[in-house]
């Protein structure tokens, strides 16, 4: 009796020492899976893929992870491109919304908009939205309120110009290349026309609502323009090769209004540092990480500006780039 009555209760013993391994296992497992739970979402919708887009994106995931915020350890960055059409956009932001991510980055005004129609409750941080306040993005620039701020990456279309007579002094009619849909865009064109018209320069548009409407609009222009002027513009900047190389046979100078249009073939703008812009709008996000209301946040504009000459264009268009130019520029692209 006494050895049936052992037996038993070796058995028991052994039982609930694999009982206990098991459920230290599932707490362990339950742990971890509830420290995945509590990574921050994070996404990003960018609107069309080109150069610009592309640093800022990469700046803000760089500067992110140096202040400790890394892909795949503490934080989970979903980035997704709609590559140019707004039905993405709408599904893009829908997805985040209904997926209830912590924070939703907004890469230039199309995808903000988008994102902003879908939520007031999860925090927006837009970048490289050029006119916050026209485009409906924010009420106010110091004051954004609600759940959105960003920064923004208005450009002067006059001092834009202002370098395209120390280039070109001869400029008497200008074309103006844009998205007439995108509310940027038209915003720096009234710079320009207002520009214009104190300068006795006329102003010749040639809009376009898609990319595939971008070289007919360039070669309307041929013949009737001075110069083509083009702000920063998702559409004209994603096709800005083959805006460059028409323009280039008919050796027209084209000012743009972003880096990364330069280097693709643009003679020359006055603009920001794309890579900084994303540092500024990766700060923005870390403060609201940190619990900070997007709201309380100013939207911040861009001051610091550089030159950005290309002289491979200008030697296709027989343009010589003045010394004093080329020794101002932060960068000098196409030699």
């Amino acid at each position: 009796m006494k050895k049936k009555l052992a037996v038993v209760m070796s058995v028991l013993l052994t039982l609930g020492l694999v009982l206990s391994v098991a459920g230290c296992g599932t707490t362990q497992n339950s742990a971890k899976s509830n420290a995945s739970n509590t990574k921050k979402k994070v996404g990003i919708i960018q609107i069309v893929e080109h150069p610009s887009l592309n640093t800022i994106r990469d700046s803000i995931i760089n500067e992110l992870a140096a202040q400790g915020y890394k892909d795949g350890e503490n934080i989970t960055i979903d980035y997704e491109n709609a590559q140019g059409d707004q039905t993405n956009l709408k599904t893009i932001s829908q997805k985040f919304v209904n997926n209830k991510y912590d924070l939703i980055i907004a890469i230039a005004t199309p995808s903000a908009q988008a994102v902003v129609s879908e939520t007031k409750d999860i925090p927006v941080i837009f970048s490289a939205a050029t006119d916050p306040v026209g485009s409906g993005l924010v009420k106010d620039m110091n004051n954004p309120g609600g759940n959105v701020t960003g920064t923004s990456d208005r450009v002067s279309a006059e001092k834009i110009m202002e370098l395209a007579k120390r280039i070109t002094p001869n400029i008497k009619t200008v074309g103006a290349l844009y998205n007439s849909s995108e509310t940027n865009s038209v915003a720096v064109i009234d710079n320009l026309k207002d520009y214009a018209q104190k300068n006795n320069i006329t102003v010749v548009s040639a809009t376009v609502t898609n990319s595939s409407e971008v070289q007919q609009a360039v070669n309307s222009l041929v013949g009737r323009v001075d110069a083509i002027f083009s702000p920063i513009d998702n559409t004209i900047a994603s096709a800005m090769p083959l805006v460059a190389q028409t323009a280039n046979k008919a050796k027209i100078p084209v000012y743009v209004g972003a880096d990364s249009m330069v280097k693709d073939g643009g003679l020359a703008t006055y603009g920001i540092n794309y890579t900084i812009l994303g540092k500024e709008t990766a700060n923005m996000a870390v403060e609201v990480l940190k619990g900070k209301k997007a709201g309380d946040i100013p939207v911040k504009t861009m001051t610091d500006m550089d030159i950005y000459v290309n002289q491979g264009t200008a030697d296709t268009i027989g343009v010589k780039l003045p010394e004093d130019v080329l020794k101002q520029a932060a960068q000098v692209f196409g030699k």
